[in-house]
């Protein structure tokens, strides 16, 4: 596990920690049952002090993030994302179906016919993404856009319960919410997992503005801010070069022209003025990214 981290920053260590080992593990760097360095290791690497490791991996496992294994550890915490019990629980249900349907009279040639004439009426025609933060949302679903060309349909929780929303979708879900929305839609749904981009995937052929730079950190979503700041910190800028506007707020574009650089998320980036020279962070992976892509191509959607 590498770790990008900075001493002597108003951004505290801890929470450097904390974001960068949450993005490890969305974005599948960090595995879930994978075992993490001890407090002791992980401090005398990076010459930090244990306390700080020690209250990073309490938050982490606050956050349901980590769990502590007692005389073992600390390990990344398994989620439902592939749900292994899903082929057998999938046979459960069609053959309960077809018990009900041989129990009401239909012959295997009636039950044949309806169900290629479901299937002709129900394929997928557009992605349905399940997120219960609205501007995270927002933000993913322009990115799948931009990406795939299909149509994209975004609801919170609430908002798949109703059975006409699933009708012709393919639901998606980033990582950290996977348990959520399957307690939500329900057994025998299918979902697409999203993964984020790790820290090492986010800076890859990246070259930092030279220190004495003004960088402008500008979105309408506050985690977007929240972690770009220790991302960007721990990787060498100069805190007192950064400087942060929400884009919910008013007047947020005032001095964006004399920024030498302005990062942003994909749907702030359209309304920022003309000639800001702007880098766009994407937050799902280039993995998930192409997976979506070969959905789109095959299903036509």
């Amino acid at each position: 596990m590498r770790l990008w981290l900075k001493k002597n920053s108003e951004v505290p260590l801890r929470e450097q920690l904390v974001a960068q080992i949450v993005l490890g593990i969305v974005s599948d760097d960090l595995k879930a049952g994978q075992r993490l360095p001890s407090t002791r290791e992980l401090a005398r690497r990076y010459q930090i002090h244990a306390n700080t490791v020690s209250a990073a991996y309490r938050e982490l496992a606050r956050r349901d993030w980590v769990e502590f294994r007692k005389g073992s550890g600390i390990y990344v915490r398994s989620r439902n994302v592939e749900n292994e019990d899903g082929v057998v629980e999938l046979d459960q249900l069609i053959s309960k179906f077809f018990r009900t349907a041989r129990d009401k009279g239909y012959s295997p040639a009636e039950l044949q016919v309806g169900l290629e004439r479901w299937f002709a009426v129900q394929p997928p025609d557009h992605f349905l993404l399940i997120e219960p933060d609205d501007d995270l949302r927002a933000i993913v679903a322009s990115e799948i856009e931009g990406a795939t060309g299909a149509r994209v349909v975004n609801v919170g929780l609430d908002g798949c319960k109703d059975p006409r929303v699933l009708s012709g979708a393919l639901p998606l879900a980033l990582y950290g919410q996977v348990e959520k929305v399957r307690a939500t839609l329900g057994a025998g749904t299918e979902l697409i997992v999203l993964r984020s981009r790790s820290v090492a995937e986010a800076m890859r052929g990246e070259k930092p503005p030279p220190r004495d730079a003004l960088v402008r950190v500008v979105s309408r979503w506050p985690e977007f801010l929240r972690w770009s700041r220790a991302m960007l910190v721990a990787a060498g800028l100069d805190a007192d070069a950064l400087s942060f506007a929400d884009a919910r707020e008013a007047g947020w574009k005032r001095g964006l022209a004399s920024t030498a650089l302005v990062i942003t998320d994909s749907v702030t980036a359209r309304e920022l003025p003309a000639g800001c020279n702007r880098r766009i962070f994407q937050i799902l992976s280039d993995t998930s990214r192409e997976e979506l892509v070969r959905y789109a191509q095959q299903l036509g959607i």
